[in-house]
């Protein structure tokens, strides 16, 4: 698709008003159940599942069988039962079917669009005021799938957004500092515009790419969430800062009600004493937040 280009004379650093969605799902739960598919090529299931537990969630971590057709097919029955019981999906990252060509998260996708799946989806986001995130590999689903920045799974256009190769062209593993521009969701009803977090990333297709019209009203709806920053809180272009060369330097995204949200940095890997001499290392506000919204 065209996309709109920036330059560090063009970027903006984000900022969108106070939270004005309802911060508390209609039917409270004492430990909300958060699914978490694992797929071929997933690796971070585990810190996923210790992220929600530490935060006050159940967890269940459900492999996905793709042996053959029919073993496919009962994982996607078995999913979309254990759905219905689940107030939270969080599809974690890795490299699924090793970074598939032409973009990866195809089979992520391509599995949660199994029709008996898709409706579980829209029973959780609907019916059930669940809640989405999507990191790394689940971000690159959660697109290809429509739920950012639609809200709902949808077939896809040209002219919808995605996320592509690093403009350097190779993976990138670092840590980066990214910015909270918008707290319009769930996910970061713990954190205030302008706060800023250091998170480690991994991945080699994390440069989002928007069509202009499309992105304006993105920017206007409060769902760009977190953007890569430097020291001093402002986004940049400059690789050291933006590592794939995202747009207007985007890290994360919601959906409109802002209960769906995909970014790349993994905010599951990183707990107390992980990183050493290195300031906003740990924040675990984001699940917090997501089990408060059930919760309180």
């Amino acid at each position: 698709p065209e996309t709109a280009q920036t330059t560090n004379e063009q970027i903006l650093t984000l900022s969108c008003g106070p939270w004005q969605f309802k911060n508390h799902a209609t039917v409270p739960v004492a430990r909300p159940k958060v699914l978490i598919p694992v797929f071929p090529g997933t690796n971070c299931e585990y810190d996923s599942a210790r992220a929600f537990q530490d935060a006050g969630a159940d967890t269940e971590i459900f492999i996905v069988n793709n042996l053959c057709a029919e073993a496919v097919e009962d994982s996607a029955k078995r999913f979309a039962a254990s759905l219905k019981q689940s107030q939270i999906l969080f599809i974690p990252g890795g490299f699924s079917g090793g970074d598939e060509p032409d973009g990866s998260g195809k089979f992520i996708a391509a599995f949660l669009r199994n029709e008996v799946i898709s409706d579980g989806i829209g029973a959780l986001l609907h019916d059930q005021d669940g809640l989405i995130l999507g990191i790394c590999n689940g971000f690159q689903a959660l697109i290809k799938l429509g739920l950012v920045p639609y809200g709902e799974i949808r077939d896809m256009a040209p002219s919808c957004p995605t996320l592509t190769f690093n403009t350097i062209g190779r993976h990138q593993s670092s840590l980066v500092r990214t910015r909270t521009c918008s707290v319009q969701s769930p996910w970061l009803m713990y954190h205030e515009v302008g706060d800023m977090t250091m998170l480690p990333i991994s991945h080699g297709e994390g440069r989002f790419v928007c069509e202009p019209v499309l992105l304006k009203e993105l920017i206007a709806n409060g769902q760009v969430a977190t953007q890569y920053v430097d020291q001093n809180g402002l986004a940049s272009m400059d690789i050291a800062v933006n590592p794939n060369g995202s747009l207007l330097a985007i890290e994360g995204i919601t959906s409109a009600d802002g209960r769906v949200f995909g970014r790349m940095a993994h905010a599951e890997r990183t707990q107390p004493n992980l990183y050493k001499n290195t300031p906003f290392a740990y924040d675990d506000r984001m699940f917090r937040g997501a089990v408060d919204y059930f919760v309180k």
